[in-house]
């Protein structure tokens, strides 16, 4: 095991080396120059001025030389400057990570345990009106927009009824303190969390459905019900857990997915997260806010594939064998 993860992990510190200098290089090679933009904010078009940021910012050097002092800076943790606030990239990172990891976090919880349950009942109940709803269900949400289901969402339950937050954290100018603060919280979060779950719960609940379906249809399953086995023994016990690999699968690089692709719901529902500040500071052609972003939630989605790839060891014996 200790030679397994070794192993893994020396794998994905070169994928995470080539993501880096993948997304420097795109970002960089990118229109618009920073120093531009914010001498443009200062009201100032000087050259002089401009060249002066350029070099401040290091942008004045050849780019496989920027490169290079990049990837010496990230390996001791430094991600430099943000160009437009002057503060470290990895404090300002921080600040907002906590806010996405749960929103993030919430959303896959969601997903995997409804779209599950979902998929477990349809198998149970294939070919009936059930089955047939949940069916229906499935395919809305994966075809409709993620866009569309969150300004419904907002037009719904936030216009029309007053009944949820139509974006932040938290109630504006309320000042509340403790477990108060905690309630107000969790309030704000479960429009974003649901309207980002129900994508990849439709996706569960199709693949928990074909997959408990087929392992359904197996001779030793059949021989279960032969024996007059429970049948809620053999779905849960035999049909469920054999099916347990492609869930796990798909859950790994979900988890990943969704920590990445919180910017269209973060901006939204104006969630303070990762995702909106990479969006703002891309406007601004913050570079160096851009990229360190962008390495993180690399980072996590490597993470989340390589606890897959240990879970499979537990989850499937054939993978302990081979």
């Amino acid at each position: 095991m200790a030679r397994t993860i070794l192993s893994e992990t020396l794998k994905r510190i070169i994928v995470l080396v080539l993501v880096i200098t993948a997304t420097f290089l795109l970002v960089r090679s990118a229109p618009g120059d920073p120093a531009e933009f914010i001498a443009g904010e200062s009201a100032s078009g000087d050259p002089a001025f401009i060249e002066a940021l350029r070099a401040r910012m290091g942008l004045d050097k050849p780019l496989i030389v920027q490169l290079g002092i990049y990837l010496g800076d990230v390996a001791v943790l430094d991600l430099g400057m943000s160009y437009r606030e002057g503060r470290p990239v990895l404090d300002m990172i921080l600040e907002r990570l906590p806010n996405t990891l749960i929103l993030a976090g919430t959303a896959f919880v969601m997903a995997l345990v409804m779209g599950t349950a979902a998929g477990f009942t349809a198998a149970v109940f294939r070919g009936t009106w059930i089955d047939r709803v949940i069916s229906l269900g499935s395919v809305l949400f994966f075809a409709s927009p993620y866009y569309w289901v969150a300004l419904l969402a907002i037009i719904l339950f936030s216009a029309k009824l007053g009944w949820l937050p139509s974006g932040g954290t938290q109630t504006i100018g309320a000042g509340y303190e403790g477990a108060r603060a905690v309630l107000d919280y969790i309030h704000h979060l479960i429009m974003p969390a649901t309207a980002s779950a129900l994508f990849t719960m439709a996706i569960y609940a199709r693949l928990v459905r074909a997959s408990m379906t087929d392992v359904a249809n197996t001779l030793f399953v059949k021989a279960a019900h032969a024996k007059g086995m429970v049948p809620g023994r053999v779905w849960f016990r035999h049909v469920l857990r054999t099916s347990l690999l492609p869930i796990t699968t798909m859950a790994g690089v979900q988890a990943g997915q969704l920590v990445a692709g919180t910017i269209l719901t973060e901006t939204v529902f104006a969630w303070p997260g990762i995702g909106r500040l990479m969006y703002d500071s891309l406007v601004a052609r913050d570079y160096n806010v851009v990229i360190g972003v962008f390495i993180v939630t690399s980072l996590i989605v490597i993470l989340a594939n390589l606890v897959v790839d240990l879970l499979y060891r537990f989850v499937d014996p054939r993978t302990r064998a081979a």
